[in-house]
């Protein structure tokens, strides 16, 4: 009863503090931005919804059954019969495409609520990071050490907290990984107000590390700019920071122990095809890479693809050809299910990009694209045209010695795809980390397109094109799961603490 009175007290104070937090002009424009919406029109842009998804995605029924598909959008019609304000219909949203399962699923309140939400002083000051299944404090702060575990948020419990934000990270499958990380440590950059509205201060029940007695203590909510600078100083940053693909060149290779070679694919963005000059330069480094690797006999290799976020063919195949003795094709199926002449339902079709609508000139280049990159529309799919899905045939001087890949679980798309292949056919290879959010088998990617519901402006992305990857089954990879580590291995607070990564000490060990 005590810890049910102390949570009521917190929820109290912070509904209190958020009701503060905005003057007058605020708070009218988050009534302008959160407005009421109608059971008609809410009806109107959900039936858009579900028609564009049957219509243009083809991973809606892959994980999925029709009777699953048709009883979570019969839920969401029973959901709309009332009034609801605009974040209540966005959550809805957000539930309809995370049950689909696709980690290029992206679903967006608008740019001028975007904007409405970036102008405001509500962000929590503080970066928190995942470890050990906690919310770990990862700032500096002359009260709150780093590493102390994080208790409650205005009187929101930690689990409470990650459950609620789970429904804003779809994932490849079934896997969960990607959004137990995610439902804390992306939750700050928009997520929170959605979910929480925007409070003039955080109220943080924490604990210190190795203790298990309760603090309490108050932190003003401060602006975007002031979050994103702290971000930038977080404790974590030592380490943190030699992952970030925005913070790090694509590619890097370097000798950490005299018998092991380190290469770093931060993002497979290099090059955008094979007509990308920057292409051929990637892959003179790739050959230079193994060439050192053969001439100095080096036994060991490590390549480290943890957090990249994919990026386009065919920069990732490239590493394996050295590391098989087989031959090997990006997918065994890669198709659509609409014609692509078109594009379905153009009168809500947004384009790529949800920062700017595209224009007619760009349109007709994507339609050209796509009349070229698929066959023609028959027995309801366009496959892939061959010509984009070619054999790649391994190359020398073939990498013999001892291979370990490490793969964590922000690993997506066509760097998943790039960790399917290693597991599929490389040589003497030992995955280590943890799960990667993009899937093994399958997925859809390749393609994104953008829609806009009509009435709400809610802004839906999917990728269009099913891919059914061209690894084998095995047998500890079951279906709708990302690819599975040889060796589970999570970061650990003594190490967060210790400035030491957890995972490379795994294998160096």
């Amino acid at each position: 009863m005590t810890r049910f009175l102390t949570t009521c007290l917190f929820l109290s104070i912070s509904l209190f503090a958020y009701a503060q937090s905005k003057d007058k002009g605020s708070a009218e424009s988050w009534s302008t931005h959160n407005r009421l919406l109608s059971p008609q029109q809410m009806k109107g842009d959900l039936q858009v919804f579900y028609e564009i998804r049957k219509k243009v995605n083809s991973g809606l029924y892959i994980y999925r059954t029709d009777n699953q598909i048709d009883s979570i959008y019969n839920w969401a019609f029973e959901k709309v019969k009332q009034p609801l304000h605009f974040t209540d219909f966005f959550k809805i949203i957000l539930q309809l495409t995370d049950f689909e399962g696709s980690v290029h699923n992206y679903t967006e309140p608008g740019s001028d609520f975007m904007e409405f939400l970036k102008g405001q002083k509500a962000y929590f000051p503080y970066h928190l990071a995942y470890i050990e299944g906690k919310m770990i404090f990862d700032g500096h702060h002359s009260t709150i050490p780093p590493g102390a575990r994080i208790i409650s948020i205005n009187g929101v419990q930690d689990t409470a907290l990650m459950q609620s934000f789970e429904k804003y990270f779809p994932v490849d499958g079934h896997n969960t990984t990607y959004k137990r990380r995610s439902s804390v440590e992306k939750i700050f950059e928009w997520r929170y107000f959605i979910e929480y509205g925007l409070p003039a201060e955080y109220l943080i029940e924490y604990s210190d590390p190795g203790s298990d007695n309760l603090k309490k203590i108050s932190l003003p909510a401060v602006t975007f700019e002031q979050y994103e600078e702290n971000l930038a100083n977080k404790y974590s940053a030592a380490v943190s920071d030699l992952l970030d693909f925005k913070k790090q060149p694509e590619y890097s290779f370097e000798m950490i122990q005299p018998n092991t070679g380190l290469l770093n694919l931060r993002c497979f963005c290099m090059a955008s095809g094979i007509d990308d000059p920057a292409f051929e330069t990637y892959v003179s480094f790739v050959d230079s890479v193994f060439q050192v690797l053969d001439q100095n006999k080096i036994p060991n290799l490590i390549i480290d693809v943890r957090n990249n976020p994919g990026g386009s063919d065919p920069t990732f195949e490239q590493p394996i050809m050295y590391l098989s003795d087989k031959n090997f094709k990006e997918n065994l199926d890669a198709h659509i299910i609409f014609d692509p002449s078109e594009i379905p339902y153009e009168e809500h079709f947004w384009g790529v990009s949800t920062s700017e609508r595209i224009d007619s000139l760009t349109l007709a280049k994507g339609r050209e694209f796509l009349k070229d990159y698929f066959y023609e529309f028959k027995d309801g799919k366009s496959l892939q045209n061959d010509k984009y899905n070619p054999v790649y045939k391994p190359k020398t001087p073939a990498y013999k010695g001892k291979l370990y890949l490490l793969i964590n679980e922000n690993v997506a798309s066509a760097a998943s795809h790039f960790a399917s292949l290693v597991k599929a056919y490389a040589r003497n290879v030992t995955i280590v980390g943890v799960e990667t959010v993009g899937g093994y088998y399958d997925h859809n990617g390749h393609i994104s397109l953008i829609y806009e519901l009509p009435t709400s402006g809610i802004k839906t992305k999917f990728s269009v094109v099913y891919v059914v990857q061209g690894a084998p089954r095995m047998a500890d990879q079951p279906d709708g799961r990302g690819i599975i580590p040889d060796k589970e291995v999570w970061p650990s607070l003594q190490d967060f603490l210790n400035h030491k990564d957890t995972q490379m000490e795994a294998i160096l060990d």
